[in-house]
């Protein structure tokens, strides 16, 4: 049994990567949920528009964080903002009623704004009660009047399911691709497309398109089923949308085929893949918010391509966000693209068509055998004397015993001798017919 035991653990201590995926990703979770894993929004994006806009924002105090002000802008100017993603709050204060603009796509965000201006109107109806113990509570026209837009009923589905589109692109274009070209390996196909006429780039794209199409039908599916069931709506551009999820794609399938040209079997893939799966689940802002990760922790979160994916495609369904203000995340997304493109190119050209190895330099020239320079036409000793060594002889010429029945090959029987020179015998033959001669 302890000789099990031991087997065991080196097999485990041999095999890396479940080495590491058993102690890194334990490591990996307890740093996501300990210090990531939080739905409590320190801060709210916030503009004033209006020439009182700003003094109530600084009255409003935390979490409101005046970003702009604009006191000579209005109800339009301030929903463009929350429509470009520029801010989560808009305040719009002026001569007329007071209003508040809250984006409700962004769901956490936007349940900490309502809370907190529930607090501080409950705050301020209590301090003109301390101030003034007989007066009424104030009339409606001096409460602002808050508008949810983008998502009224606070709906989690219309926030889940545009990155829950995302989610399914990367499960198709890592997993699924990571394990398909791992599985030509395991069979031994992959090394025999090596030998067919097509170049590797060939082979590249022809593993490749097939996972494209199946993702982007995935992808179809999953938007018609939220928009036509779950009611999730679709307010902006389909083009930008497809635009948006095929740069996403070219990162994931680019990833698939990297962890592959690293994984030696599917298991192997299978972690690899997860490991790089999960921290885009939790760190993208599809679960937790980005405001409320860690800043240690958060900067991960921006060399994630689902973060970006997220931004689109929530921008495009729920706030109708043209190309234009979404430029960074679709710049992020083809430089991302780019790189793991580029690299998963070269791992894969460089597996299917190997740089030949130099071979190993031979043996030092040096003095030539007896045997050797008789079967390669060098005069030997009976041809140094005058005397040519019989033709039969050097046939035979395969060892020590065979160049000693060539130099006595003089008469018939020499001939016989050198003939059978390849073991005793024809040295033998040979000296006997040196005798006779």
């Amino acid at each position: 049994m302890w000789a099990m035991i031991v087997k065991e653990f080196r097999q485990m201590r041999r095999d890396r990567r479940t080495l590491a995926m058993m102690i890194v990703l334990p490591v990996i979770l307890l740093i996501v949920f300990g210090y990531a894993a939080s739905f409590d929004v320190q801060t709210i994006p916030t503009v004033a528009a209006g020439p009182q806009g700003a003094a109530l924002v600084a009255r409003l105090g935390e979490p409101f964080d005046l970003v702009k002000n604009a006191p000579s802008a209005g109800r339009a100017w301030a929903q463009q903002q929350i429509r470009d993603g520029k801010a989560a709050t808009v305040v719009i204060a002026g001569s007329g009623q007071t209003e508040v603009l809250i984006d409700g796509s962004q769901l956490f965000t936007a349940q900490k704004a309502l809370a907190s201006l529930s607090a501080a109107q409950e705050k301020a109806a209590a301090r003109a009660a301390l101030t003034q113990p007989g007066s009424q509570a104030a009339p409606a026209t001096a409460r602002p009047q808050v508008t949810v837009l983008y998502n009224p009923g606070l709906k989690t589905s219309d926030v889940m399911i545009p990155g829950l589109c995302g989610v399914v692109l990367v499960f198709i274009g890592t997993i699924i691709t990571a394990l398909g070209v791992v599985r030509e390996r395991q069979s031994g196909t992959l090394e025999q497309l090596a030998v067919m006429p097509l170049s590797p780039r060939d082979v590249f794209l022809g593993k490749v398109v097939p996972y494209f199409g199946v993702a982007a039908l995935d992808l179809a599916i999953v938007v018609g089923v939220g928009v036509g069931i779950f009611g999730v709506p679709f307010r902006g551009s389909y083009a930008v949308f497809a635009l948006g999820a095929i740069l996403f794609l070219f990162v994931t399938l680019g990833l698939g085929v990297l962890i592959s040209s690293v994984s030696e079997n599917q298991g192997q893939a299978i972690q690899l893949s997860m490991m790089v799966i999960l921290p885009q689940i939790l760190l993208s802002g599809l679960i937790f918010p980005l405001s409320s990760i860690a800043v240690g922790v958060r900067w991960i979160s921006y060399i994630l391509p689902l973060t970006y994916f997220n931004m689109i495609s929530r921008g495009v369904m729920l706030r109708a966000e043209p190309i234009g203000p979404l430029w960074q995340p679709f710049l992020f997304l083809a430089l991302l693209g780019l790189v793991v493109f580029t690299l998963a190119s070269l791992r894969f050209r460089a597996y299917l068509a190997p740089a030949p190895r130099r071979g190993k330099a031979g043996p030092a020239a040096g003095p030539l055998p007896a045997g050797a320079a008789a079967s390669s036409g060098t005069p030997g000793p009976a041809e140094t004397a005058g005397e040519p060594a019989a033709p039969a002889g050097s046939a035979g010429s395969a060892g020590p015993a065979g160049s000693a029945g060539s130099a006595g090959s003089a008469g018939s029987a020499g001939s016989a001798g050198s003939a059978g020179s390849a073991g005793p015998a024809g040295s033998a033959g040979s000296r006997d017919s040196g005798r006779a001669r």
